[in-house]
């Protein structure tokens, strides 16, 4: 029986040609042919592109524990955020282009290199491209999970591509009011967007699962990072996480926004949080009785979490 889609949701075929050609699969909807070189807003072409392939070890404890996770990223994004700490890549510059065949080969290297999972960061572009590469590492003997690293800006048929392959989603969930979502990434739906990518995400991988040694090895984890003088939106969406999901759903609250270079049109973000910002955050989800979530102590915005991009 051919499984009901909801109204207005367009059904991709498994081969990446027929997407990318007339390709649709973020909110922008931009239309472009990526096979015959046409860019949309995110800068994607027909090939996969990788910045940065290493064990990473500031994510979740769950998700670097002391080995590291296996973070690959990728070039490009739909977001254009003006406080974006990775601009280097996610304007779509640098990187080396990859075969899929090459890519499995990168994920394998990564397991065999002791890591906890393979960590695909900003991936919501590629995904068409990144399947074939994912099920051949599987093939292959990859039995580590696969950590999807988006930024919540996506469309739930973007999501389904990975119905199978995804272990775990680690989603930004950046705004909950569509005119800062506008301001500061260019996205007015943001929020509406981020909360139907939540619903097929906890669908896709329910309640969470964790190995003897407190590994994630499946389940939905959403990452809220505090911007200066936002406690109200972030309340917001710590209060739509929790009343949605309950305990189902791992919050990661993050205090470590670095201003970047360029920022002097947006004063009122040009500066770090405070700690009684991050404190009011904190005190709101423990009020809301939330047990399941992440901290990051003080001092955590510095540059050492932006990585050299010059590894190739």
């Amino acid at each position: 029986m051919e499984e009901k889609r909801e109204e207005g949701e367009k059904c991709f075929s498994e081969d990446p040609s027929g997407i990318l050609s007339s390709c649709r699969l973020c909110p922008r909807q931009c239309a472009v042919n990526r096979l015959l070189g046409q860019r949309g807003f995110c800068g994607a072409s027909s090939k996969l592109f990788v910045a940065r392939a290493a064990l990473h070890f500031w994510e979740e404890p769950c998700i670097s524990g002391k080995e590291g996770s296996g973070a690959v990223f990728f070039t490009g994004c739909a977001l254009r955020c003006v406080f974006c700490q990775n601009s280097a890549i996610s304007r779509r510059e640098g990187g080396r282009a990859f075969r899929p065949s090459e890519l499995s080969e990168l994920f394998l290297r990564l397991q065999k290199e002791g890591a906890n999972n393979i960590n695909l960061v900003s991936p919501d572009h590629e995904i068409p491209l990144l399947v074939p590469a994912m099920w051949e590492a599987r093939e292959r003997g990859l039995r580590i999970p696969y950590v999807i690293n988006c930024s919540g800006y996506e469309c739930r048929p973007q999501l389904r591509l990975l119905k199978g392959l995804a272990d775990i989603y680690l989603m930004d969930f950046k705004y909950m009011d569509p005119e800062k979502a506008q301001r500061y990434s260019a996205a007015f739906d943001y929020p509406e967007r981020a909360k139907e990518s939540l619903r097929e995400m906890t669908e896709q991988c329910g309640e969470a699962v964790f190995d003897s040694r407190g590994m994630m090895r499946r389940g939905v984890i959403v990452r809220h990072l505090l911007m200066p003088g936002m406690v109200r939106d972030g309340k917001a969406i710590v209060r739509y996480v929790h009343e949605h999901y309950g305990e189902k759903v791992y919050l990661s609250l993050m205090q470590q926004y670095t201003p970047v270079p360029g920022l002097s049109a947006y004063p009122e973000i040009n500066r770090c949080v405070t700690k009684r910002e991050y404190g009011r955050l904190l005190d709101y989800a423990l009020s809301l009785g939330i047990e399941h979530a992440f901290i990051q102590e003080e001092g955590a915005a510095k540059e050492s979490f932006i990585p050299d991009w010059d590894w190739l």
